[in-house]
């Protein structure tokens, strides 16, 4: 298999047999469970539940790095390690961290698209993958944009990238943006009303992250000010 540039081996320390730490490492509680899956994204839902690499494209807010982190918690179940990279965070960081990462069996990468035209990044990203082939550590990618319009100067990655099966994640349809409210509201253990719930659809954008968002904000300032979520704290939030 052909590697481009040096290896450094690297040990990282472990607070539980299933998490790596890092300066970015946030503890969170994704799962599918508490994903609003429309018919449309099924597949994509047992694509991820399967064992072949898979990169997710999608426009923002549909929900791409919350089915990343649900993936790894759900190995995490079978005592399987993983690791969630949001690159947005991590590239300032440097790519040096991902040497020995193979050893892995789940490596979930954010943002892929944020690498393009950083050699020394392209170069870390394209090591990994072949010694994840050789490996047999799982790797999937996600990006706003279709894996084929990404522009990587290095040929080899983009050559690797376009090989792995891409899959889009589609944004809530109008026709199923209360059911999503609904089902968020009933994840979160929320007491929404009818009339509360119309003036989200109206108001709210049409994606899961910004629906996720305003409800967790309207659970949070309830609980502070003990006021009921009605309309006007609805509109005091959006």
């Amino acid at each position: 298999m052909h590697i481009i540039g040096t290896k450094i081996l690297k040990s990282f320390t472990m607070n539980n047999p299933k998490q790596l730490i890092f300066p970015w490492s946030t503890k969170n509680k994704a799962s599918f469970e508490h994903y609003y899956f429309e018919d449309i994204n099924l597949s994509l839902k047992d694509a991820l539940l399967k064992q072949d690499d898979l990169f997710v494209y999608g426009i923002s807010g549909t929900g791409k790095s919350f089915l990343l982190q649900s993936t790894c918690n759900h190995i995490s179940l079978a005592k399987k390690l993983s690791l969630y990279i949001p690159l947005n965070d991590v590239i300032k960081h440097g790519p040096e961290f991902l040497d020995s990462l193979e050893e892995l069996d789940l490596i979930c990468i954010d943002e892929i698209d944020l690498i393009a035209g950083n050699t020394e990044w392209e170069i870390a990203i394209f090591n990994l993958i072949n010694n994840c082939l050789i490996s047999k550590c799982r790797m999937i990618f996600s990006s706003q944009l279709n894996p084929s319009t990404i522009e990587f100067n290095l040929v080899d990655l983009f050559s690797r990238i376009k090989k792995i099966d891409h899959m889009e994640l589609f944004p809530i349809t109008d026709n199923n943006h209360e059911n999503a409210i609904r089902f968020i509201t009933k994840t979160k253990s929320l007491n929404l009303g009818d009339n509360e719930i119309n003036y989200l659809m109206t108001h709210s954008k049409r994606n899961i992250s910004n629906l996720v968002e305003i409800l967790e904000k309207l659970d949070k300032i309830s609980l502070e000010l003990k006021r009921k979520i009605t309309i006007p704290l609805i509109k005091e939030v959006i």
